[in-house]
């Protein structure tokens, strides 16, 4: 299949503008490229998160992409565009540059053209993230090695809400410990709880290619004696109890099931969730309480934060 990449050059006022005429259009998602992103404060005690050249930013204004099928429609599909954003500007939004393009992108090439700069990433004191398609020799003895191919599904370990996740696991994991992982996307967490000593990991997401991915994931890393994966939502019929629920999903889905957690950890069980924008903490926070948990800690990396809370029950 065919599909074409869509590139807006605007301005930073107009990103988020731009970025819902993108998705009203019907593209599933978009790329922000920003030369500002470069400019803030990150964690990267660990190594850098991601290899991106700046030089390939636009050095005024933002690209905001998109992807749509190319297919007899969308030329016009292309002009509404156009006449969409040019029209912003009719709102007192500064447009910038107000160049709109397209090339011709072939879906294989799409799909993999991330993986250039997907590389080894050390995100804890012990994890490494090393992607199959690279070599890779372990810096001291006690590092932990999880070999990711996140195919289709969520989750390549790179991103802040993962690697708080796995932070949080290394705290809180005791041997012989059992675990959920609720919407494992890629099963990263799920393979780290295994390495961390847990004796039986369950791995659900609704995704049935999540499920593929992790399935294949946890075999690749050896640790399907220990995950179980899953299809299913949330913790719906699932029984406890277990020591340990983590969930990296986002606040508005965390905030559909703290009851559900409570009355599936033992008393005195931990609940990791992240995939919590900083704006929603306080819902978050609040909806965890009201379940009967207590919160222990409150992690962050830039905008993104993840919370350990203990059930009171």
């Amino acid at each position: 299949m065919k599909w074409s990449e869509v590139t807006v050059h605007t301005s930073q006022e107009a990103v988020e503008a731009v970025s819902h005429i993108l998705h009203e259009a019907g593209a599933s998602g978009v790329s922000i490229e920003d030369k500002m992103d470069f400019t803030k404060e990150r964690d990267n005690r660990f190594g850098e998160i991601y290899e991106v050249d700046a030089n390939q930013y636009p050095e005024e204004g933002v690209r905001v992409k998109a992807y749509f099928a190319l297919n007899d429609t969308f030329d016009q599909l292309l002009e509404q565009i156009r006449l969409s954003v040019s029209a912003l500007s009719s709102f007192g939004l500064d447009i910038g540059a107000n160049i709109v393009n397209a090339s011709e992108v072939d879906e294989e090439d799409w799909a993999t053209a991330w993986k250039q700069y997907y590389h080894p990433i050390k995100v804890s004191d012990t994890f490494t993230i090393v992607p199959t398609w690279e070599e890779y020799t372990p810096e001291v003895e006690t590092e932990r090695i999880i070999e990711l191919d996140p195919g289709m599904a969520f989750g390549t370990g790179t991103h802040p809400t993962t690697i708080m996740c796995i932070r949080a696991l290394e705290k809180t994991v005791q041997p012989e410990d059992l675990v959920i992982d609720v919407g494992t996307g890629s099963g990263i967490l799920s393979i780290a709880a295994a390495k961390l000593g847990a004796a039986a990991v369950q791995a659900y997401d609704l995704d049935e290619v999540a499920v593929e991915s992790a399935q294949m994931n946890v075999e690749l890393n050896k640790t399907d004696d220990v995950v179980t994966v899953a299809q299913n939502n949330l913790l719906q019929n699932i029984e406890g109890p277990v020591d340990l629920i983590v969930a990296n999903l986002l606040a508005d889905i965390i905030l559909l099931f703290p009851h559900d957690a409570a009355r599936v950890l033992k008393p005195g069980g931990l609940f990791i969730t992240s995939g919590i924008i900083a704006a929603k903490q306080q819902d978050v926070s609040e909806g965890l309480e009201k379940a009967g948990f207590t919160i222990e800690e409150v992690m962050t990396i830039e905008d993104w934060v993840a919370i350990i809370a203990r059930n009171k029950a």
